[in-house]
């Protein structure tokens, strides 16, 4: 009860630190999505919005960690923690797109969009000269399934007849399946798939397009492929950090250890360490490597543009991209962090997304079929 309990605020604190620190990340002229010019970052509707948000977030987790403990002690089931941090997440959602539609208001009725000319930037560099995989980073990645899938195989002819069921990185005593290949290697399976789509998810980006700006192309340019290489191995560092924390997670629902709150921590420790340093990483680079410092005389570049202004075919405050006359299918998303979105507008955007469902629905089925 205890272990579940602490296990749920820790979840809500993450939550909203990540929130509170997205805006933040961002690059001065994207707030909450909305492209503005740099003579407005600073604009008192843009700071009026930035402070609403911070305020309100932080009273939406304290809000739900009050209220997720009376739920958390009655229902005793790691399903509410899922419950409790997804009702933060909508909330925190909601008023990251209050402030989106606060700057977006601002902007159409000051008339910011004119107020310098518009252009793109392009550098043809990233296709001749790409950005390379850092294959040797995804080595932790793979040492933690193959030691996880060893320790199950040794410990899998004497498992009992029935395991706890496993429900994330927790595991839940009172609801027990019966041992199958398939219910006792569902760590494994968890951590095949997390490390082939972190090593998919890096190849794609890297050959995404670049997220450059118009006023300063070459330093902008310079930048991208630093934060690209940089992105790459925190990408296959996560694909570790969760793996490390199925393996311990595999180690309770294997019972090789006894349940206790020091190791309901041990298994979420990777987990705050790879949030944390993504966190770190963030801040020191930015959105798109817009904080790395700048090489001399790059502070004096300067093509006389803004931005290209396609706040139309964002939505969803900077999450959704819809644009069928841009042939890029990734972009760089809005929200201030390391993470690409889809173009809906590509018609092979849709193609992925439905063989992504199917595939979830495949492995739902095999799952399922196993624990019967």
């Amino acid at each position: 009860m205890i272990m579940i309990l602490c296990t749920g605020l820790i979840a809500t604190a993450l939550v909203t630190a990540l929130v509170l620190a997205l805006p933040a990340l961002a690059r001065p002229t994207l707030p909450f999505g909305v492209r503005v010019g740099v003579q407005r970052v600073d604009d008192p509707a843009v700071i009026a919005a930035r402070r609403s948000y911070a305020r309100l977030t932080v009273a939406a987790g304290a809000l739900v960690a009050v209220a997720s403990i009376p739920v958390l002690l009655i229902t005793r089931s790691a399903a509410a923690i899922g419950v409790t941090t997804s009702v933060l997440a909508v909330l925190d959602v909601l008023l990251f797109h209050r402030a989106h539609r606060m700057i977006r208001t601002a902007k159409l009725t000051g008339g910011w969009t004119a107020e310098r000319r518009q252009g793109v930037a392009v550098d043809t560099t990233f296709r001749t000269d790409p950005v390379r995989v850092p294959w040797p980073w995804a080595l932790p990645a793979l040492a933690a399934v193959l030691l996880t899938a060893g320790i199950g195989w040794a410990r899998h002819g004497t498992l009992p007849a029935t395991l706890p069921s496993l429900l994330g990185y927790a595991t839940e005593a009172a609801r027990r399946e019966p041992t199958t290949v398939l219910s006792a290697f569902q760590p494994v399976i968890f951590q095949l798939v997390l490390t082939v789509i972190a090593v998919a998810m890096v190849l794609v980006v890297l050959r995404a397009r670049p997220d450059l700006d118009a006023a300063r192309p070459r330093g902008s340019a310079r930048r991208y492929r630093t934060y690209l290489r940089g992105m790459a191995v925190m990408s296959l560092l996560s694909a570790a950090c969760l793996n490390l924390s199925l393996l311990f997670a595999a180690l309770h629902l294997w019972e090789i250890v006894t349940p206790s709150i020091v190791w309901q921590v041990t298994i979420y420790a990777p987990l705050a360490v790879l949030a944390g340093g993504w966190l770190m990483w963030e801040v020191k680079v930015g959105q798109a490597g817009h904080r790395l410092p700048l090489l001399p005389g790059e502070e004096l570049e300067d093509s006389g543009l803004g931005q290209r202004d396609d706040d139309q075919h964002w939505h969803l405050a900077g999450s959704v991209y819809v644009n069928r006359r841009d042939p890029a299918l990734l972009v760089h998303d809005r929200l201030g962090s390391s993470s690409w979105t889809l173009n809906l507008g590509h018609p092979i955007a849709w193609l992925l997304l439905g063989s992504l469902a199917v595939a979830l629905v495949v492995v739902a089925g095999l799952l399922l079929a196993g624990a019967v």
